[in-house]
């Protein structure tokens, strides 16, 4: 086997979540300097709506709630044909309930995993131990920080003994120093320090170390509590600055105001350290035990600090031997003592300093690293891919032939300078009926699609077209669009149906989140925003589909607008009330009939449920979608999309003519919006087989496309296609193509040269 060559770590490398970012960042480093033919990247999470610096080490982000970067991040890691994964787990991190976002992740990647838990939980709930047992099926090995850990693992979670890995939790190698120095350079000279850092939150015992001091200043007058760290951003969103306000009006109560100083502040690694430097004694007085890792400790304790700290597991395993105190939680008396102890006994101190220190030389980074490689090799050497089986081989959309090439020849003789026309004579622009907000929306979500990695992006121009044509059909008198506009420029009516404006929506969301122009981008949100408002009170499901698509876009960029994800709930909300009157089991429908871009209610429901981590959205949407493709299968096992003549039509099987291109390109996308919901392959293969019906495998075995030209025929009559190929028609099968070359590129990922991790190997 080759040695290891390009090994990702994915993390946070975030400020706000200081414990894992710089876990993540110093083991990238300590393992990138452990051989020099080595390359590791950092794969980072991040919040929605946030501009952070970045390392230069992070190669890929991931905005933790956005289900679909994890897809991406999965694709990346697969295409740079990465050798090793190293996961750096810890609740709170990733998105989704428990942390489930980042299986979505794990189920898509083909090389081995190794993940490290920094915190394993004694009494999990369901979700929680269901997560953390599918990372563990996920991984090659596993690795905990205490062996704490791995009695937990092995008692709680069942997990075999040979797969868990203990490796303490790195230090920086640094000379062992006196706190003289430092403490000159940051204003303490002549205090007796005491530190505690980390972000600040009720949890970590604060309120208990000033109760202490003042009986150690009794006996060491000149002790200084210095508090480093910023408040916890959760405890910032829900309180503000409440909790520090509470501390600092206590250390008032007790006259100690110089004697704790607060230092509200994020701090860089190297700051950290100089702080550590400087105190005297080092303080944990962690109100809970189920602490199964903590980086201040282990860098304090590196240092070689005597280190005074309640019995945490992660304490209860370092502080051995001499190498440090511990006392029992909550006991501000204890732990006062014990520390004044150490504050008035130089002898003491020292020799616990020397202790510590030589006791963490086997924890230095440089040590770190080594044991990971170590493990990054058993892992690897023990990872066993699976080649497809025979079901696997006949999956369209796992191997299968590529889709065509993406040929906008028609596209753009449909278009003139007003925007997209809607019909065709043959293929022949018919200028007798004009445009429609419809048909650009949708042209306008086809320029967003193309922007994609691998496509050649429209013209500036034409896209800044499809955007006028929406601007223009804006009437603010209504505060709805008009639809329908004849070719002499004039406006057919005041306000078009509930459906256009909701399509336009969409495409206005997704224009603002994915358009290449920044300026249209801030134009297609604000007019989002502005058109949100009247389209509440629509009553038409497809309104509210097509609205929650665009709010899935809109809200990914305007996280803060409370008021549209309020509208989401409510309309997701709306979809799910639809359901539960309706469906029946043998009529598992929103509404008494079908009709027509039917695919698009559960694909919105599940977009809103995977975006606001609404489980039941999800099912809700899976369920459905279940159902409406027993309705779109024929016996062989084509897909057969719902005709148009049997709209209206109550509780009946749907008629099989006239199938049209907008429902093809609707199931494809919701059976891929599935497939990212739940990872179940078969998913891709009905996307797939809903695609082939535009190439010919339908009832009728014609063609439906001009590979060529990339038109499209309009529909399937019960005898013969329609020739006449109208915007709508060449819109539908190119967004469907986009999907399906999207699709197809992810699949390349996955073949090397065609396999795939089995879980748990």
């Amino acid at each position: 086997m080759t040695p290891l060559h390009r090994i990702a770590v994915i993390g946070n490398s975030l400020p706000r979540r200081c414990g894992i970012a710089t876990f993540t960042t110093d083991l990238h480093k300590a393992i990138s300097m452990s051989r020099a033919d080595l390359e590791t990247s950092i794969v980072a999470m991040t919040d929605p709506g946030q501009a952070y610096d970045y390392p230069p080490a992070v190669a890929f982000q991931i905005k933790d709630g956005h289900i679909d970067d994890y897809m991406r991040a999965a694709d990346f890691l697969n295409a740079g044909r990465f050798d090793i994964v190293c996961l750096q787990h810890e609740f709170g991190i990733f998105g989704g309930e428990a942390g489930a976002h980042i299986l979505v992740l794990l189920s898509r990647l083909t090389m081995p995993v190794v993940t490290t838990f920094h915190t394993v939980l004694a009494r999990p709930t369901a979700k929680q131990r269901a997560v953390v047992e599918r990372i563990v099926d996920a991984s090659s090995k596993v690795v905990v920080m205490a062996n704490k850990g791995r009695e937990l693992l092995r008692d709680v979670y069942l997990v075999p003994d040979d797969k868990i890995e203990v490796i303490a939790h790195g230090i920086p190698d640094v000379a062992f120093v006196g706190s003289d120095a430092a403490k000159a350079r940051l204003g303490f000279a002549g205090k007796s320090v005491i530190l505690t850092f980390g972000l600040l939150s009720p949890n970590k015992g604060i309120e208990v170390m000033i109760d202490a001091m003042p009986s150690i200043m009794k006996r060491c007058t000149d002790a200084v509590y210095v508090v480093l760290g910023a408040t916890h951003p959760n405890l910032v969103r829900d309180q503000g600055e409440a909790y520090r306000e509470g501390l600092m009006a206590r250390v008032r109560e007790l006259g100690i105001q110089d004697h704790v100083v607060f230092l509200d502040r994020f701090v860089d690694l190297a700051t950290l350290l100089e702080f550590i430097s400087m105190c005297d004694v080092y303080v944990t007085p962690y109100l809970n035990e189920a602490q199964m890792t903590s980086g201040t400790l282990a860098y304090s304790f590196g240092l070689g600090k005597p280190v005074v700290s309640t019995p945490y597991w992660h304490a209860r395993e370092l502080l051995t031997e001499g190498c440090g105190v511990l006392v029992p939680f909550g006991d501000a008396a204890a732990i006062g003592g014990e520390i004044a102890n150490l504050l008035t006994d130089d002898v003491r101190r020292q020799a616990m300093s020397r202790r510590a220190y030589a006791a963490s030389r086997m924890m230095t980074w440089e040590c770190t690293a080594e044991r990971y490689m170590s493990v990054f090799e058993t892992a690897r050497h023990g990872h066993r891919p699976r080649v497809f089986a025979r079901s696997d081989m006949g999956l369209p959309g796992l191997r299968g032939p590529a889709p065509p090439d993406m040929r906008i020849g028609h596209f753009l003789s449909m278009c003139d300078d007003v925007g997209l026309l809607q019909h065709a004579v043959h293929s022949v622009p018919d200028r007798a009926h004009g445009y429609c907000v419809d048909d650009n929306a949708r042209a306008l979500l086809l320029a967003c699609a193309l922007n994609n990695p691998g496509e050649q992006p429209l013209s500036e121009v034409l896209t800044a077209r499809f955007a006028a044509f929406v601007q223009h059909a804006w009437n603010p008198d209504t505060g709805q669009f008009r639809n329908f506009m004849g070719f002499n420029r004039t406006w057919l009516e005041d306000r078009g149906s509930e459906d256009s404006h909701g399509r336009t929506l969409w495409a206005l969301g997704e224009a603002a989140r994915t358009d290449a122009s920044p300026a249209r981008r801030r134009w297609a949100a604000a007019l989002f925003a502005q058109a949100l408002s009247i389209a509440e009170s629509f009553r038409s499901p497809r309104a509210w589909a097509f609205m929650l698509l665009g709010l899935d876009a809109y809200c990914a960029v305007a996280p803060d607008d409370l008021h549209a994800r309020e509208v989401r709930h409510s309309l997701a909300d709306r979809l799910m009330s639809c359901l539960a009157s309706v469906e029946t089991p043998d009529w598992v429908w929103f509404e008494e009939g079908l009709a027509y871009d039917n695919a698009r209610l559960p694909q919105a429901l599940m977009l809103a449920g995977m975006a606001t981590q609404t489980p039941q959205y999800i099912d809700a949407g899976l369920r459905s979608l279940r159902w409406l493709m027993t309705q779109q299968t024929t016996a062989a096992g084509q897909f057969r999309p719902v005709g148009t003549s049997g709209f209206g039509e109550q509780r009946q099987h749907p008629r099989a003519f006239d199938q049209q291109p907008v429902e093809a390109t609707a199931t494809i996308a919701a059976c891929l919006t599935a497939w990212r919901a739940d990872g179940d392959a078969e998913w891709k293969a009905m996307a797939t087989r809903a695609f082939a019906w535009f190439l010919g495998s339908n009832d009728l075995s014609v063609a439906l496309v001009d590979p060529l030209t990339g038109s499209c025929r309009d529909g399937l009559h019960p005898d013969r296609a329609n020739e006449n190929r109208g915007g709508e028609s060449v819109v539908c099968y190119l967004l469907g193509l986009a999907e399906m070359r999207q699709l197809a590129r992810v699949n390349a990922s996955l073949t090397r040269p065609i396999a795939l991790r089995a879980v748990g190997a």
